[in-house]
């Protein structure tokens, strides 16, 4: 865990960690109270920390350079869709991913096809039905 909140829960791995602390930063100058979760390993996945963090927020994103299908973010929806933490979520997972789409080879382009700070800011907003 990277950091402690109590509104939602921001889970991502590798690259998207720092992108999720900047964000959370953003949206702690909001009001809104983040738990940014670090997954460190991906198999194993730590989904009893995710279960437990998602206790205690009741809201649940996660955040992945990759794309869209067949990702970690999917296997953690997976996960805890089949878990007894679904049973605490209040509103459904979103997913903040890569775009669906070969990556560019031009800067430009290729940083506007992973995920910015400001993606994950508005999939919290949303979430948390703010936006």
């Amino acid at each position: 865990m990277q950091n402690t909140g109590s509104h939602i829960t921001i889970v991502a791995h590798s690259r998207s960690v720092q992108i999720s602390l900047e964000a959370a930063k953003q949206l702690e100058a909001e009001g809104v109270d983040c738990e940014v979760v670090n997954l460190r390993t991906i198999r194993p996945m730590d989904s009893e920390c995710i279960a437990n963090s998602l206790k205690k927020t009741n809201h649940l994103i996660t955040v992945e350079g990759g794309w869209p299908h067949f990702g970690v973010g999917a296997e953690i929806a997976a996960t805890v869709m089949e878990s007894d933490a679904f049973n605490y979520l209040d509103a459904p997972i979103f997913r903040v991913t890569g775009a669906d789409i070969p990556m560019p080879y031009a800067q430009l382009l290729e940083s506007n096809s992973i995920p910015q700070v400001q993606n994950v800011v508005l999939t919290v907003k949303k979430c948390l039905n703010l936006a």
